[in-house]
């Protein structure tokens, strides 16, 4: 293949476009386990919006600007106390969130396991499942 003069800067300024969509605005995760089934099935692909609350760069834990908070019902991803990422319904706690409400409770590894997570520690809110 070749890749003309011109057509390199198109496909690097395409590249870091997609990268910075992807850390600052939207993500696409590919969700895992049966907690929140049957609202999202294993396998099912997520859409995530990372600046509904606030704006952060993707290496720092805590947001650099808040604008927004999660709403009682909302499905959100956050890190887990582990680290891991999760994706839960939520219900404020006087500025903790408690994520639990796993559409599939008996299943769900959640907030009754490992208490309130902290707002920082939520990254976005799912947009759309498909």
């Amino acid at each position: 293949m070749i890749i003309l003069p011109g057509m390199r800067k198109a496909v690097l300024g395409a590249f870091v476009l997609g990268l910075l969509l992807k850390f600052f605005i939207f993500d696409l995760m590919i969700a895992e386990g049966n907690s929140m089934y049957p609202s999202i099935r294993p396998g099912s692909i997520l859409v995530i919006s990372r600046l509904v609350y606030g704006f952060r760069l993707p290496w720092m834990k805590n947001y650099i600007v808040r604008w927004n908070a999660p709403k009682e019902g909302e499905i959100v991803v956050f890190y887990t106390p582990s680290g891991g990422l999760a994706v839960k319904r939520c219900v404020e706690i006087t500025g903790r969130y408690f994520m639990a409400l796993g559409d599939n409770g008996p299943q769900s590894f959640d907030s009754r396991s490992y208490g309130a997570v902290p707002a920082d520690h939520i990254i976005g809110r799912v947009l759309g499942v498909k």
